[in-house]
C-alpha cells in the first residue's frame, strides 16, 4: 500500500511539475455581438482552470498557451470554443463576432493570419450566412471576404426590366451623365445598348440638368460652364467603369464644390 501511494505522489509531482513548465503569454481579446449586451460574456481557459469576463465594449485579457482550448459562453449566446494557435500567440489578439440569426445565435472566428490549424474547426467556419449589417459597423474589417446572401434589405435586380429601361441608379441615368460630363474621355462611337448623348445646350431641359442642380448645387444657368469646367479635368479613365460609377459621382461633387468655391 505504502508503495502503491509512492507512485502516485510521485506522478502526481511530474505531472504539476510539467503544468508548472507552461509558459503563457498574455493576449487582449474582443467579443463583437450585434446588440448592446456586450458585458459579462465569459471567457474560460478550460486547459489552465481559468477565465474572465467581457467588460462593456465587449474587450478581455487572458493568458493562454499553445493549443489551449478557451470557453466562450453567456446565457444570451451560443457556447462555442477557440483553440490557441501560433498565430494567436504571435499577435497576442484574438477577436470573436457573434452573428444573431432568426432563433439562434452562430459564431464566426476572425484570427489574425488565416486558418486555425485545426481541420475540424476551419471546415465548419467555411460557410456562408445571413448578417445584419449594422454588426460591420461594431469593428469588423475587410467585410469584402465574407460572403452575404441576399435578404430583405437587399436590391430586387430583375433582368427582364434592366432588358426594357435604361440604366436608372441613383435618382439619375448614369450613362448619359457619364457620357455627358466625361464626353473628351470615351469612345462615342455607336454601339450596343448605348444610350443617346444629351447635347449640352439642352442640358438646362434635361433630367440629369436637375440632377446636377438638386445633388451637387450647381445653378441652372452655369450648368453648361461646369460641364466645359470638367471638360478641362483629367479624369481617371477607371472612373468611367461601371463599377466605379459611385466613386465618379463622388469625385464629379468634389469638383463640384472647387467650381462653385
Amino acid at each position: 500500500m505504502t508503495k502503491h501511494l509512492s507512485i502516485i505522489l510521485v506522478l502526481f509531482s511530474i505531472t504539476f511539475s510539467f503544468a508548472q513548465d507552461i509558459n503563457r503569454v498574455e493576449i487582449e481579446g474582443k467579443v463583437i455581438v450585434d446588440s448592446e449586451d456586450k458585458e459579462g460574456i465569459t471567457v474560460y481557459n478550460t486547459s489552465s482552470n481559468k477565465g474572465t469576463v467581457t467588460d462593456a465594449l465587449g474587450q478581455f485579457k487572458i493568458k493562454v498557451a499553445l493549443n489551449d482550448i478557451v470557453d466562450f459562453g453567456a446565457l444570451q449566446f451560443k457556447h462555442f470554443q477557440v483553440t490557441i494557435t501560433e498565430d494567436i500567440l504571435v499577435s497576442k489578439q484574438l477577436t470573436v463576432v457573434l452573428v444573431e440569426e432568426v432563433k439562434k445565435l452562430d459564431e464566426v472566428i476572425i484570427l489574425p493570419y488565416g486558418l486555425t490549424g485545426n481541420l475540424s474547426a476551419d471546415v465548419e467556419s467555411v460557410r456562408t450566412f445571413n448578417v445584419n449589417m449594422d454588426a460591420v459597423f461594431y469593428g469588423l474589417e475587410h467585410d469584402e471576404n465574407f460572403q452575404f446572401s441576399a435578404d430583405y434589405k437587399s436590391a430586387i435586380n430583375n433582368p427582364s426590366v434592366d432588358d426594357q429601361l435604361p440604366s436608372m441608379r441613383y435618382g439619375l441615368n448614369v450613362i448619359n451623365v457619364v457620357k455627358l460630363i466625361a464626353r473628351p474621355f470615351v469612345d462615342e462611337s455607336p454601339k450596343a445598348n448605348s444610350v443617346e448623348l444629351i447635347p449640352i445646350g439642352k442640358l438646362n431641359n434635361n433630367y440629369d440638368a436637375d440632377y446636377l442642380n438638386r445633388h451637387f448645387n450647381i445653378p441652372r444657368d452655369r450648368i453648361d460652364e461646369f460641364i466645359t469646367y470638367i471638360e478641362k479635368i483629367a479624369i481617371d479613365s477607371n472612373l468611367l467603369k461601371v463599377e466605379n460609377e459611385l466613386l465618379f459621382l463622388e469625385y464629379i461633387k468634389k469638383l463640384s464644390q472647387d467650381f462653385l468655391n
